[in-house]
């Protein structure tokens, strides 16, 4: 037998809501009433859990499952062997469904490989995780995180592009500021706190 006697193909519930647009590799699995938005695409070994929302032109990468309290909104990346949680102290012998945590990845977020991502947590609209990290809490909009537990390592625009100002830079609502590239910035209030992105 050569390659082309093998065909293999996903797993689709009949109850999942999959736009026509979606691409599906081979090997997975989506699961009941899950939600795939257009232009979607699913690597290879991919499950998607019960109840899943993943939005508009989303990219998941190779095996990686997307558990039941997972919501991936539109246009988020998501790198290979991405590991999402639902539960904070699993146990085998214990059912523990009804403590599933949510967790959101907001619109434009870019998710590096291996990271891991612990339930309960928001990555934050064009965020970016460094492939290997560890998040532990929430990532703010635009931040840039790294580690194990992830920590803030500087601060990105909407196309993931390094801002030329140091971590702490903060200034107040509403103004505009020349970068040292000599570019102009506007202002994104992030909770308490402003962030820049280019104007």
């Amino acid at each position: 037998m050569n390659g082309e006697d093998h065909f293999f193909t996903a797993i689709i519930s009949e109850s999942s809501h999959i736009h026509p647009t979606v691409k599906i590799r081979p090997f997975c699995n989506v699961m009941v009433g899950a939600e795939i938005g257009r232009m979607t695409k699913i690597g290879q070994n991919c499950v998607i859990h019960l109840g899943v929302k993943i939005g508009n032109n989303v990219k998941i990468q190779n095996n990686v499952s997307v558990y039941t309290g997972v919501e991936i909104e539109d246009d988020v990346f998501v790198g290979p062997d991405v590991c999402f949680t639902n539960v904070k102290a699993p146990r085998s012998m214990k059912v523990k469904k009804a403590e599933f945590l949510k967790t959101l990845v907001k619109k434009g977020a870019s998710i590096g490989g291996n990271a891991t991502i612990v339930c309960g947590v928001t990555i934050g609209a064009y965020a970016m995780v460094g492939a290997g990290a560890v998040v532990t809490k929430d990532v703010n909009d635009f931040a840039c995180v790294a580690g194990n537990p992830a920590r803030l390592m500087y601060w990105v625009d909407v196309e993931g592009e390094k801002l030329p100002f140091r971590k702490g830079f903060f200034r107040r609502k509403n103004e505009r500021v020349k970068g040292s590239d000599g570019r102009l910035y506007d202002k994104i209030v992030v909770k308490k706190k402003t962030i820049v992105k280019y104007f």
